[in-house]
């Protein structure tokens, strides 16, 4: 049995090689069900409004890999010319017509959630939206018919 040597980088380097590899990085975040209230897994972007005229992206609820894809969707989208509106419910991310929303985060009160990207940035100011997805009866968590068994999984920070 051979022994795995100890390979320990720095987490801003990690961040950093991520964005150098791929135009950005995705920060995931696991859920803390000790908080109040309990808070779920979420991942964000760093590096994003760099790589393209787009802003930062944070999506709660998801598996990183899933969050993952929802982005390079975003990215493959803007580079192709695709103007997203923030603030304005979108058909076409999601299969079979479900409708989605990018909404302004406001950084400042929520920067707990963004620590790495705060670090990254070296405390410089940027701009963050919140991808707003669907329950599986297509309705959006600032809608009354959202599932209730969903409120917690997709906590909404953004103004709407």
């Amino acid at each position: 049995m051979y022994e795995l040597a100890d390979f320990h980088i720095p987490h801003l380097e990690k961040i950093e090689w991520m964005i150098e590899t791929n135009g950005w990085a995705l920060e995931p975040v696991a859920p803390n069900p000790d908080a109040d209230p309990p808070l779920p897994a979420y991942a964000y972007t760093i590096g994003l409004s760099a790589l393209v005229d787009f802003p930062e992206v944070v999506i709660f609820g998801l598996k990183p890999v899933a969050a993952r894809g929802l982005i390079g969707l975003v990215v493959d989208m803007v580079q192709g010319g695709t103007e997203i509106p923030i603030g304005v419910e979108l058909v076409g991310l999601f299969d079979n017509d479900l409708r989605c929303l990018f909404a302004p985060v406001d950084v400042e009160p929520h920067a707990g959630y963004f620590t790495t990207a705060i670090a990254w940035r070296k405390g410089q100011p940027f701009e963050m939206v919140q991808l707003l997805w669907p329950d599986r009866n297509g309705n959006l968590p600032t809608e009354p018919g959202y599932a209730q068994s969903m409120r917690l999984a997709q906590p909404v920070i953004a103004t709407v």
